[in-house]
C-alpha cells in the first residue's frame, strides 16, 4: 500500500508542473512572439512480480508513477496584429531575428517590436542590437521594410529612397531545443543545433511583415481546458492517497 502513496505523489507533482506551465502560458498571452510550452512525461520503472512465461504470457508488473521528461515550446504561428507602427516587424513563417546583447552574446527572438537607439541602430525593447546592424539616418522621414527584409529610407530632402541594409533571419534544426533566457530571448544550445542564416521569404524562411506584430500563440480556451484537466487529475491522485490511507486504517483495526 505504501507503493500507492509514492506513486500517487508523483502524479500530484506532475499535475502541479502542468499547472505551473499553464500559468506561465496564460501570463504571457499578450507577449509578442511568445510561444506556449507543454510538459512531456515518462512513466517510471516497473516492479516485476512475475516474468512472462508459457503459463502467464503477459507477466505481472506494477508501475512506480510518472516523471517530467521535458518542456517543449510549440512554434506554431501566432496571430498577426496590425499596429500601424513602421518599426513593428512580424515574421510570417519560420525563422528568428538575431540580436546581440550588450555583452556581445547572440540571442534569437520572434518579437519584432524594434526601436532606434541613440546611434541610429535598430534595437529591441531591451536594447539588444539587431544583427546584422541596420542604421537609420537621423533625418529619416519614412522607413520601408520589404517582405525579404530589405530596409529603405527616405531621408532629408531626398526624393528617392536609399537602402539601409537587409534584415536576415536564422533558423534551427530543433528550435524546441533553444534555451529560454527571458525578455523574449532564446539562446542556442547543443540540442538546438547551429543557426542557419538566410534572406526572408526565400529558401524556406518566413517573410517579414512591416507594421505588424506576431501575438502569442497561447489560446485561452485550450489552456483553461488543460488547467481543469490537470486540477481533476491532481484531485484523483490525492483521492488515491486518501483511499490507501483508509485501507491501511481498516487493516490496522482488523489486526488490533
Amino acid at each position: 500500500m505504501l507503493r500507492a502513496f509514492s506513486t500517487a505523489a508523483t502524479g500530484m507533482t506532475a499535475q502541479q508542473m502542468i499547472v505551473d506551465t499553464i500559468s506561465n502560458n496564460l501570463a504571457n498571452i499578450n507577449t509578442s512572439g511568445f510561444k506556449r510550452s507543454q510538459v512531456d512525461f515518462q512513466d517510471l520503472m516497473y516492479v516485476t512480480l512475475k516474468e512472462p512465461d508459457e503459463t502467464t504470457p503477459t507477466g505481472l508488473e506494477i508501475g512506480s508513477g510518472v516523471r517530467p521528461a521535458s518542456t517543449t515550446k510549440v512554434f506554431t504561428q501566432g496571430e498577426m496584429q496590425n499596429t500601424g507602427r513602421s518599426l513593428d516587424l512580424a515574421i510570417e513563417g519560420g525563422g528568428f531575428f538575431k540580436v546581440t546583447s550588450a555583452a556581445g552574446e547572440a540571442r534569437y527572438t520572434r518579437d519584432g517590436s524594434m526601436r532606434v537607439d541613440a546611434t541610429g541602430k535598430l534595437v529591441t525593447a531591451s536594447g539588444y542590437v539587431l544583427d546584422p546592424a541596420i542604421t537609420i539616418p537621423a533625418d529619416t522621414r519614412s522607413i520601408n521594410v520589404a517582405a525579404d527584409g530589405t530596409v529603405t529610407v527616405l531621408a532629408g530632402s531626398a526624393t528617392t529612397p536609399t537602402s539601409a541594409g537587409q534584415i536576415t533571419l536564422v533558423r534551427f534544426a530543433n528550435p524546441s531545443g533553444l534555451s529560454s533566457e527571458g525578455g523574449n530571448m532564446l539562446a542556442e544550445t547543443v540540442a538546438s543545433g547551429s543557426p542557419t542564416t538566410g534572406a526572408a521569404a526565400q529558401g524556406g524562411f518566413g517573410s517579414i511583415q512591416q507594421r505588424f506584430l506576431e501575438k502569442s500563440n497561447v489560446q485561452m480556451v485550450r489552456e483553461l481546458v488543460n488547467l481543469i484537466t490537470a486540477q481533476r487529475a491532481y484531485e484523483i491522485n490525492a483521492r488515491a492517497i486518501r483511499a490507501g490511507d483508509e485501507m491501511l486504517t481498516t487493516a490496522n483495526r482488523l489486526i488490533s
